[in-house]
C-alpha cells in the first residue's frame, strides 16, 4: 500500500470555515422588476474562509476552501425553484431573493482523497435586523430602520477537525495553511445586524472574525450569567417572603 493511503495515527488538524448569510433590503424598484415582486430582500448563503480580506465588503472568503471542498449543497426552502443547490467550485454560495426566513441545511463534501464523510450543518436565514427598536415585538423593524442599518449579517464560526487523516491529504493540508484571524479588531463583530446592540453597531462597516472573538464570547456569556443568576437571587427572595406570608396568614386564620 502506498504511504499516500496510510492514515497518521493521532494527529488531528483542524480548517477554520464560516457559515450564514448576508441580505439586503430591496429598493421598490428592484422589486418591481422581479418575477415576484412580493420578494423584499435579496441575500446570500455561503461557507467560506474564515479570514477577510482587509478592504473587502465580503465576510470571510479570503482562503480557496477548494483544496479540500468538493461540493458544498445547499438546500433551499422548498418554495423554491431546484430547492437542492450543488455548488462544485468556489465560492461555495448560493443567491436568491425572498421574504422570509427558514433554516438551510448545508452538506459539504470533501475531496476524495481525503476518504472523509460529508458533514451537514444548518443555518436559519437571517433577513431582518432585529434592532432595539424591535427587541419587544414580534415583527421585524420598519423599512425606513431597516434600510438604515445596512446589509443584514449573521454568520456562525466553526473549525472542521480531520483525525487520523490520509498521508496525501496531510500533505495537502499542509501545503494550504489558513491565513490566521487578525490579532485586533478591525470591524464590527459579525452579529452586529442581529445583536441587540442595534443601529450605532451597524454603521462600523462589514463585520470580521478576529483571534480575540472566543475571549469576548466567553466573557459575554459570563455576563449574562451573572445577570441571570442575580434574577434568581431576586425571584428567590420574593418566593421566600412570600412564603413567610402564607405561613403567617395560616396561623392567623388557626387561631381565628
Amino acid at each position: 500500500m502506498s504511504n499516500d493511503r496510510v492514515r497518521v495515527r493521532g494527529l488531528a488538524i483542524h480548517r477554520p470555515i464560516i457559515y450564514g448569510n448576508t441580505a439586503v433590503l430591496l429598493t421598490p424598484a428592484e422589486r418591481e422588476s422581479l418575477p415576484s415582486p412580493d420578494h423584499t430582500h435579496r441575500w446570500t448563503v455561503a461557507v467560506r474562509s474564515a479570514a477577510s480580506d482587509a478592504d473587502s465588503d465580503i465576510v470571510g472568503g479570503k482562503d480557496d476552501l477548494s483544496y479540500f471542498i468538493k461540493r458544498v449543497t445547499f438546500k433551499l426552502h422548498e418554495t423554491y425553484a431546484n430547492p437542492t443547490r450543488n455548488i462544485d467550485k468556489p465560492p461555495f454560495e448560493v443567491t436568491e431573493t425572498g421574504w422570509g426566513e427558514f433554516e438551510i441545511q448545508i452538506r459539504i463534501n470533501f475531496v476524495p482523497e481525503s476518504g472523509e464523510k460529508s458533514i451537514f450543518v444548518y443555518h436559519h436565514l437571517k433577513l431582518h435586523p432585529w434592532t432595539a427598536t424591535s427587541a419587544d415585538t414580534d415583527a421585524p423593524p420598519p423599512p425606513d430602520v431597516a434600510a438604515a442599518s445596512g446589509p443584514v449579517h449573521s454568520w456562525q464560526y466553526d473549525e472542521i477537525v480531520f483525525y487520523d487523516p490520509f498521508q496525501q491529504f496531510l500533505n495537502t493540508l499542509t501545503a494550504h495553511a489558513p491565513t490566521p484571524l487578525p490579532k485586533t479588531r478591525r470591524r464590527p463583530v459579525p452579529f452586529h445586524s442581529t445583536h441587540p446592540a442595534g443601529l450605532e453597531a451597524s454603521r462600523g462597516g462589514v463585520p470580521e472574525f478576529w483571534a480575540g472573538m472566543e475571549k469576548e464570547e466567553i466573557e459575554r456569556l459570563e455576563r449574562a450569567r451573572k445577570v441571570v443568576v442575580a434574577e434568581q437571587e431576586k425571584w428567590r427572595a420574593t418566593l421566600i417572603e412570600k412564603e413567610k406570608e402564607l405561613e403567617k396568614l395560616k396561623r392567623d386564620l388557626g387561631e381565628a
